[in-house]
């Protein structure tokens, strides 16, 4: 059947969204300009959903205008946090990379961290805390990641919510179930209307319905590392309103030394929709314990590829409420906006090799004859200590949004005005028990039984207020043209109450086991602009380029460990409280895209640099602790180029990412384990070196064959090139030298390039079940994706060395899973 014409839409579009609407926009886009200039109604009932993916022709679709953000096969892009009309791809001056429910399911990826990683441009992955559900996702250089520490340039948003936790702006993967997922969009820059983080990029997360996913399906899958996972969904209307729930349980042994998996998760929605207005009401509940073996030293890798260094354990509860709802006011007008709560509960336990054990001391001696009589003997004599910690994230908050699609002086026009405020309030305690370290393969804390060994030694409460105003208007002179002008005012207020307990043995009669005031109010506010424009010589074509500048406001976490002289432990110990400058990214990008609606071939590529002033790192001043401070410039650049296309049966894409990470200034760095330490321990950063664990190159292949009507069959291939390890800041270690304290340094400081290949297929018994199977690292290959250069305090077999002068200096490594295969059952009812 032909598609209507743009003059049958005029026509028939006067406040309802019909379904040949919809199947028009994706199968004739060489109408979509015209179309969207014949009637702003009929253009918002498109537009409402951020997010860009690609579908053959149906003869169904959303029939309320206003729920038109949950439609999964429109090619418009949300250009804000809260659901609005979005803009046509073609009008979006940035890079846009989009994934929806159906190929997440296709390729069998575990998480929306391991679909990131498995397919889009510019992305890679470090597995720091080296488990499944704790990824650092890095994007053009900067990172979202789920560790306290962690520079994070990402902001994320889940149904309009900015999920970025008020604790540290950490992001929290195994909080968002990918069988919840019906869309993400990864867009590229510092775009300033998506607030705070948006340094390198946003990611926008979008929740299935009942209207867009009616039907039950129940999935169980299971197989290598002894995984497995159960998973289940239904969804479905009655009159206007929907409903949508899912389930998730995994569990695994791991294929490392004690390394176990539990992850419960639920997601729940209703809504109410008629032809104007939509209402949705959802509800998220994670309970997960994760536990990281973390990096380990290659000597002891070498010895036995399944060795643990020391344990990290990780258990987060998470209820999240979310109300949102969008109302046409006019037929021209959009009013957006929303209400949430979410409480995240985090208890942790950090395994550690006691940083002051054995060291020399300045003051007094300390005696380590059993029985240990003082806290001081204790904290100096016995080798291992675990950080226990409970955090506590409330965060409530709500945002509005009008968008307006009236032309302005006769010409076509979208403006967006919107506001928001978070108020976010934390309450952090961490304690240390020492104790002797438990032979291998578990290297548990062997607790010293002593009153004096279970000492509270941070004790912090905080808050965060974060008010923004933002404003973007999109204006289109011309057909050909298209310009886009935003800005964002953010104010955020960080209060800090507590206190800290000195626990360095070494300062006995200076100052140890006394408590120091951790206090503080802090006031960061600031106005961001964005330029931006489209040229658009066909409606598959189209030419970009785009100035935006955003910020982030240093963190609780950061605020609170600050103080050179008094260094935090790793990762959430506090000391002080001195000002931090918050960081602002300029990015420039320049690019080109061509996206015909047949997809024969697809293609784009686009030119950035995004500058840091007053970055912030996590300045280590021994293995277990440091401190956060401003180190002046950073800057990411380089280019991106993707092709695909499809053939028949046959889908395809290859995309290849240039990312140059350097510092821009110079700064001190404690690194021991460098070749080029000083007797102080310090290394010199200076212009031109690079950052840490972001390779230059990365490539991807993702290929996708219909080998029958019921045979799918499917490859990802992955390439990361090499990086410079963290304590390698200076990129100057040399293996084989000496430092300035004359100890030898048996590390590279450099982790090695690898490529992946994974394999899956499904095969459909029938329209109601199917089977299905994926091999990861078909090849096997012997590799690691983040680490540290640092000192190691055990033996190859992981035996302890007692006598901290025979520790070593070398690559501890975060390594990457071996082949696995895992499979399983899909019905569908």
């Amino acid at each position: 059947m032909p598609s209507p014409s743009p003059i049958y839409y005029a026509n028939h579009c006067p406040c309802r969204l019909v379904p040949p609407i919809a199947v028009t926009y994706r199968a004739a886009a060489s109408h979509a300009l015209t179309w969207l200039r014949l009637r702003g109604l009929c253009c918002a009932a498109l537009a409402a959903f951020p997010f860009m993916a690609w579908a053959e022709d149906q003869d169904t679709g959303p029939t309320n205008a206003a729920a038109a953000r949950e439609a999964p096969q429109v090619v418009v892009i949300g250009t804000s946090p809260l659901p609005g009309l979005g803009l046509p791809l073609n009008e979006v001056p940035s890079n846009v990379q989009t994934g929806n429910s159906e190929d997440m399911q296709r390729q069998q990826t575990l998480d929306i961290g391991d679909y990131l990683n498995t397919n889009f441009t510019g992305v890679s992955a470090s597995e720091s805390a080296d488990n499944p559900y704790q990824m650092d996702i890095y994007y053009h250089g900067f990172t979202a990641s789920p560790l306290l520490g962690t520079p994070e340039g990402l902001s994320v948003y889940v149904d309009g919510v900015r999920v970025n936790e008020s604790f540290g702006d950490t992001v929290n993967w195994d909080l968002i179930p990918e069988s919840a997922i019906a869309n993400v969009t990864l867009m590229s820059g510092s775009n300033p209307v998506f607030g705070l983080n948006t340094l390198g990029g946003a990611l926008s997360v979008q929740t299935k319905s009942g209207h867009e996913n009616p039907g039950t399906e129940l999935e169980g899958y299971g197989g290598s590392f002894g995984r497995r996972a159960f998973e289940g969904e239904t969804g479905g209307s009655a009159g206007p309103f929907d409903y949508f729930f899912t389930g998730n349980y995994f569990d695994e042994t791991g294929w490392r030394d004690e390394s176990p998996t539990r992850v419960y998760q639920g997601f729940g929605k209703v809504g109410w929709q008629n032809d104007k207005t939509d209402v949705d009401l959802s509800y998220t509940y994670a309970d997960t314990d994760l536990y990281g073996d973390g990096a380990t030293p290659m000597s002891m890798l070498d010895y036995r590829r399944a060795s643990t260094y020391t344990p990290d354990i990780t258990d987060n509860h998470l209820n999240f409420v979310n109300l949102t709802g969008t109302q046409f006011l006019t037929d021209q007008l959009l009013f957006s906006a929303n209400a949430y709560y979410r409480r995240l509960v985090t208890d942790a336990i950090n395994g550690n090799i006691n940083d002051s054990y054995l060291e020399p001391l300045t003051g007094p001696a300390i005696g380590c004859g059993l029985p240990l009589a003082t806290r001081a003997a204790i904290a100096y004599c016995e080798p291992g200590q675990n950080a226990t910690t409970l955090t506590t994230q409330r965060t409530a908050g709500f945002g509005a949004q009008l968008t307006d699609t009236q032309n302005l002086f006769g010409l076509k026009n979208q403006a967006v005005l919107g506001v928001s405020y978070d108020d976010s309030r934390d309450v952090f305690a961490q304690a240390f028990q020492y104790g002797r370290v438990a032979p291998p393969p578990t290297h548990a804390l062997l607790y010293y039984d002593s009153p004096l060994n279970d000492e509270t030694v941070i004790s912090l409460g905080g808050s965060n207020k974060i008010f923004g105003l933002y404003f973007t208007d999109t204006l289109s002179p011309t057909d050909l043209l298209h310009l886009t002008a935003s800005v964002r005012y953010t104010s955020n207020t960080e209060t800090l109450d507590g206190y800290s307990i000195d626990t360095d043995p070494g300062d006995l009669g200076m100052g140890f086991d006394e408590p120091s005031p951790v206090t503080g109010d802090h006031t960061f506010s600031r106005v961001n602009p964005a330029l931006g424009f489209t040229l658009t010589p066909t409606t598959s074509l189209t030419f970009y380029a785009d100035y935006n500048e955003a910020s982030r406001a240093p963190t609780v976490i950061e605020l609170g460990c600050a103080n050179p002289a008094a260094p935090c432990g790793l990762p959430n110990d506090f000391a002080s409280d001195p000002d931090l400058k918050q960081v602002v990214a300029r990015t420039i990008e320049v690019g080109a895209r061509s996206t015909p609606a047949d997809q024969r071939l697809t293609w784009s590529a686009d030119v950035f640099r995004t500058t840091n002033s007053n970055d912030i790192q996590f300045i280590a001043s021994a293995v277990n602790s440091g401190y956060f401070d401003n180190v002046g410039a950073t800057r990411r650049q380089g280019f991106d180029v993707a092709v695909g296309g499809k053939a028949g049966a046959f889908h395809w894409r290859a995309a290849y990412s240039f990312v140059d990470a350097t510092f821009q200034s110079s700064f001190l760095v404690n690194a021991e384990s460098n070749s080029t330490a000083d007797a102080d321990g310090n290394i010199l950063v200076t212009p031109g070196d690079r950052i840490p664990l972001v390779p230059r190159s990365t490539a991807r292949l993702v290929l996708d064959y219909d080998a029958t009507e019921s045979l799918n069959l499917g490859a990802n291939i992955i390439y990361v090139s090499g990086s410079y390890l963290h304590g390698d800041e200076n990129n100057a270690n040399q293996g084989g030298g000496t430092n300035g304290e004359g100890e030898f340094i048996q590390g590279s400081g450099w982790l090695s390039g690898y490529t992946l290949v994974n394999l899956r297929g499904t095969y459909h018994i029938s329209k109601h079940a199917e089977i299905f199977a994926r091999i990861v690292n078909v090849m096997n290959e012997n590799y690691a994706t983040g680490g540290f250069l640092t000192s190691n305090s055990f033996n190859p077999n992981g035996s302890l060395r007692t006598n901290p002068n025979d520790w070593t200096n070398e690559n501890a490594v975060s390594p990457g899973a071996p082949r696995a295969i895992w499979a399983g059952l899909r019905i569908r009812f």
